[in-house]
């Protein structure tokens, strides 16, 4: 530190943390624009408004990175230190306190209002008329998905019947159940069209994700 306001100078350590800041701050954009790890191809239509919470939560914080990073190595590389200097004391600044602090809470009432708003628009929607109904049950290690058939309606199921072969236990003497289509670990959707999802557990917690559709959901069990 430089002794009291006295300019400091630059010095060998200074100079390597700062390339090193440098470094990675350039790293960081260029992972954000080349994106080699990024989300998989968007196939559903309210995805879209998932991903630009995503990409503004990320522009903020990514620019706050790069403010404070860069401030890091500048003050390391600018005001290096002889071994004698003693440390500059500043105790507070009530106006530069009032701006950061609230504008650092509007951004992130901003920011929730709109993951919140993006979440209420998904999840309190009116299913449509005309939605497949899917059942999946989770358990491990292992994912059932259950079809209504050509009826459109389930069979009835009961757990009395569940075997390693009838994993939901499925009412084979159900009339509803005769057309019924169950499988495991694959599921099959129609394209363009609505989907309802209805999710149950046999055992623990289970994280239903379809990264493609931008959905997660955990199935919990009771």
């Amino acid at each position: 530190m430089a002794e009291e306001n006295g300019p400091g100078r630059v010095t060998s350590s200074g100079l390597l943390f700062a390339a090193s800041m440098l470094i990675l701050i350039v790293l960081s954009l260029w992972l954000f624009g080349a994106q080699p790890w990024w989300f998989p191809t968007l196939a559903s239509i309210h995805g879209a408004e998932f991903d630009s919470v995503f990409y503004a939560v990320l522009v903020v914080t990514g620019i706050a990175f790069i403010i404070t990073q860069g401030m890091l190595g500048y003050f390391v590389l600018r005001y290096g230190e002889k071994g004698k200097e003693k440390a500059g004391y500043w105790h507070d600044n009530p106006k530069a306190e009032f701006f950061l602090l609230t504008g650092t809470a509007v951004i992130l009432v901003v920011l929730v209002f709109m993951g919140q708003s993006a979440w209420i628009r998904f999840y309190f929607s009116d299913e449509p008329q005309d939605a497949l109904q899917v059942q999946i049950t989770a358990q491990q290690f292992m994912w059932t998905f259950h079809y209504p058939g050509a009826d459109g309606k389930f069979g009835r199921t009961d757990l009395t019947q569940v075997s390693s072969t009838n994993q939901i236990g499925l009412v084979e003497d159900d009339p509803a159940a005769k057309d019924d289509i169950v499988s495991t670990n694959q599921m099959h959707i129609p394209i363009n069209k609505p989907v309802t999802v209805h999710l149950r557990s046999k055992d623990v917690i289970h994280s239903f994700f379809l990264p493609n559709l931008r959905e997660k959901q955990d199935a919990v069990p009771g």
